[in-house]
């Protein structure tokens, strides 16, 4: 049952010490009776086993309960089945795209998406935001002959 799946995941981590969500993912099994497939990938990092709990979603309803009050790290994995498969995880605190803009149509991971692309306008604006070229810890001055000159932190104690 795809709305137990918090439930069974906090029985997981608090009484079987599966305290570590390795990864989450979604599968789309398009021509199954359940189109949607949630994996949750996880490890106890006090006994090294790993466990792998699986659940299905029909397309009508096309969304599970968040592990997010479960595991914090859930959030990015949660959000990237969204954006690429479009399935929703209810309770989640910021389920928005991640990979691709907001507003984008489609959800690249679905096996009826083409394999040639889609076009889409891209918003106004989209990727032109300049990056910031001072102040940062890695940023060097495009100045000098090679690296050594230009930054000073991959020199030698002796060069220096």
């Amino acid at each position: 049952d795809p709305e137990r799946i918090a439930e069974v995941c906090k029985a997981a981590k608090e009484t079987l010490g599966f305290d570590f969500l390795v990864d989450l993912t979604g599968v789309d099994h398009l021509d199954g009776g359940r189109r949607w497939g949630v994996v949750y990938e996880l490890m106890g990092t006090g006994h090294g086993v790993h466990l792998r709990l699986k659940t299905a979603v029909g397309e009508e309803v096309g969304e599970v309960p968040s592990v997010c009050g479960v595991w914090r790290g859930a959030d990015w994995h949660e959000r990237e089945a969204f954006d690429m498969f479009g399935i929703r995880f209810r309770g989640h605190p910021d389920l928005r795209r991640i990979l691709m803009w907001e507003g984008y149509p489609y959800h690249p991971l679905r096996k009826d998406f083409p394999l040639a692309g889609r076009s889409s306008e891209v918003p106004d604006g989209a990727f032109t935001r300049p990056a910031p070229l001072e102040g940062g810890p890695f940023v060097t001055p495009p100045v000098g002959d090679d690296a050594i000159a230009r930054e000073p932190r991959v020199r030698t104690p002796e060069e220096s």
